[in-house]
Formats: structure tokens, C-alpha cells, sequence
């Protein structure tokens, strides 16, 4: 199972509380665990990615295992611990300022 969380405004969006699971068949990637994450929460899709290209939308970021993934290919394999359920996906709202 992969974990995910999420930021609180998607998280109200979705009516979930806290962290989600996931259950992922194949390959561990940011693109299977984005289209698991909206089938199973169709109010999400267009809210992370963009509805026509699928690419991530601006103000949106991802980590794992204390890495910005943002600009790595959806299609590369997420790191070991993710897959194995032991660090979640994060999907974080972009912060401007310091």
C-alpha cells in the first residue's frame, strides 16, 4: 500500500481526515499513484494535475524521503521506501515568500 498525504484544502475537498492508502499494481510511479489517487477521489482530478495534459499543476509540489520530486518524469520509479509503504508521497501546495 502507498501512502499519500495531502494538503488540507485537498484533503476537505476529498473528505478524507488524514494520510490515504493506496493500493498501486506495477511499477511505483508518480503517474500510478496520481491516477490511483484520483480514481478512487474523482473530485481531485484537475486539482493536482492539469485535466487535458496531466502535468502537475504550478503551485502544487511533490516530496518523498526528504527529495522535491516536482520536476522528475512521472514515469520514473518512486523511491524503494514509498513503494514498500514505509515513507509516504507528499503532495504539497507551493509557499511563496521566506
Amino acid at each position: 500500500m502507498i501512502r499519500v498525504l495531502l494538503p488540507q484544502h485537498l484533503r476537505t475537498l476529498a473528505s478524507v481526515d488524514d494520510e490515504i492508502t493506496l493500493d498501486v499494481r506495477g511499477g511505483v510511479t508518480q503517474r500510478a499513484v496520481l491516477d490511483a489517487l484520483e480514481r478512487r477521489y474523482p473530485v481531485l482530478q484537475g486539482t493536482i494535475r492539469d485535466h487535458g495534459t496531466l502535468k502537475r499543476r504550478p503551485f502544487i509540489r511533490y516530496f518523498a524521503c526528504e527529495r522535491d520530486l516536482s520536476h522528475e518524469s512521472p514515469d520514473a520509479a518512486l523511491p524503494e521506501q514509498v513503494a514498500k509503504g514505509e515513507e509516504p508521497f507528499l503532495v504539497v501546495g507551493a509557499i511563496a515568500g521566506g
